[in-house]
């Protein structure tokens, strides 16, 4: 995609903190990190969301996120990491390319998980995934 903006860090047009790069699959800082140490991982061809990621690329991009997230451990002192995809704008995603955020968390941080929620009933919870198991 010529527009992309990870496209264009991947042929090395616009500049990036590269932390990562390998024959398919790349990672730098987060140029608006939640946190210092917010590293992305993007596959290096342009996929859109993680359901068009073939399964093999996939794997290598759990590789090297487990590799730059032992890096991320030990340089920032992190005690936690959040390992977060947003797909489609609706979750979301700001860059319509395929990728992983990597952020390293402390105790008392700041940063609030998700509220949850709690299902209406045992019954309908059970029902939406018996729905769930036959679409797959």
């Amino acid at each position: 995609m010529e527009e992309c903006i990870f496209c264009k860090i991947v042929r090395g047009e616009i500049p990036c903190a590269q932390v990562y790069s390998g024959d398919s699959v790349m990672a730098f800082l987060d140029i608006a990190p939640i946190v210092e140490g917010h590293t992305l991982i993007i596959p290096k061809t342009h996929y859109s969301t993680l359901w068009d990621l073939p399964q093999e690329l996939a794997g290598e991009m759990q590789r090297v996120m487990q590799d730059v997230g032992v890096g991320i451990f030990h340089v920032t002192g992190a005690t936690g990491l959040n390992v977060v995809m947003n797909n489609y704008k609706a979750a979301g995603q700001v860059v319509p390319h395929a990728h992983w955020h990597l952020i390293p968390r402390r105790e008392g941080d700041g940063l609030m998980p998700v509220d949850q929620k709690e299902y209406e009933s045992q019954e309908a919870m059970h029902e939406l995934a018996a729905k769930i198991q036959s679409a797959i």
